[in-house]
């Protein structure tokens, strides 16, 4: 193995210790087929169980195996960071810990990417053909996001495309001289503008355990992406402003006129409530869709690292 691979496998994981070993078993026999040097670089996500112990074991016998044990948990975006921050190859990819990225694809990945070495692609797509191992409501949940995104974010991403993916070190350098620090990294990526390729995939069953990803989780990540990309959301209120106060401005003046025509009407106090109301909603909205972009301006101003190394082995002669 050289000094500088020509191949960084990124590997994201947080309480995967049931998956390592398996997933090591199907990673390396197609890494041993491949023509190039790689390394494997495994990004502990402050897990709570023994995931970086297993790790280091596993790198007595595969010294191709970075572990990086992260402070504590700063959330997957902030883990691919660091293994951008970290990569060393030529070409990157990221993939999941949990084998619903099938590592199968790699040679289909890298052939992409060499073929459109010269002035071709840049950045291949990983492409899922289906979401069969998604809930309902998830899935309900993820078309509408990346519909949603599409219309009205700055980037446009391909359907299908999740973080499985190839990056050349032109796009790893581009994207790591990104300061930002909430980070919509599938974004990111796409913004960058370089060329890319696809390749469909089909996505595979956990090897163990469940996502940790719940309802919750998703719609706080998907505001990020959307807010990253858009100012759509503060515009929206902006619009509902100008009509609210053109319609209130019209009904006013239908008040004026009765109230001259016909005398004071004392009745109304229902529909005086429920205006009353539904302004108050719009605007306790309109403060809260404010103080979202406003805490992201604060967060990037405090400039805090996006992420804190504890341990990492493999590195330096570690």
């Amino acid at each position: 193995m050289t000094a500088s691979p020509t191949l960084s496998i990124i590997l994201p994981l947080h309480n995967e210790a049931l998956n390592v070993h398996a997933l090591f078993a199907r990673l390396f026999p197609v890494l041993d087929k491949l023509d190039q040097d790689a390394e494997v670089l495994c990004i502990d996500d402050g897990s709570t169980d023994n995931s970086f112990s297993l790790l280091c074991q596993e790198r007595q016998h595969e010294p191709r195996i970075k572990p990086v044990r992260l402070a504590r948990n700063f959330g997957k975006e902030a883990a691919l960071t660091c293994g951008l921050h970290l990569a060393q190859g030529q070409a990157a990819i990221l993939m999941d810990s949990d084998l619903q990225h099938p590592p199968e694809i790699i040679p289909d990945l890298i052939a992409a990417w060499k073929d459109g070495a010269e002035g071709g692609a840049k950045m291949v797509y990983a492409i899922r053909k289906n979401r069969d191992t998604d809930s309902k409501l998830r899935c309900t949940f993820s078309k509408a996001f990346y519909a949603i995104f599409t219309r009205i974010a700055e980037v446009k991403l391909p359907d299908g495309a999740g973080d499985y993916r190839l990056l050349d070190r032109a796009v790893i350098d581009a994207v790591n001289a990104m300061p930002e620090r909430t980070r919509f990294m599938k974004g990111l990526m796409t913004w960058a503008g370089f060329d890319y390729a696809l390749v469909p995939f089909d996505v595979g069953e956990r090897s163990c355990g469940t996502t940790h990803w719940n309802f919750r989780r998703l719609v706080s990540f998907a505001f990020d992406g959307i807010s990253s990309f858009s100012t759509l959301p503060l515009r929206i209120w902006t619009w509902c402003g100008i009509l609210i106060s053109l319609f209130a401005l019209g009904y006013g003046l239908v008040l004026t006129g009765q109230t001259l025509l016909f005398g004071t009407d004392v009745p109304g106090y229902a529909s005086l409530m429920v205006g009353m109301l539904f302004l108050g909603g719009i605007q306790l909205l309109s403060l809260g869709i404010l103080g979202e972009y406003l805490g992201r301006v604060f967060t990037e101003v405090k400039g805090r690292p996006i992420y804190l190394i504890a341990d990492r082995k493999g590195f330096d002669n570690q």
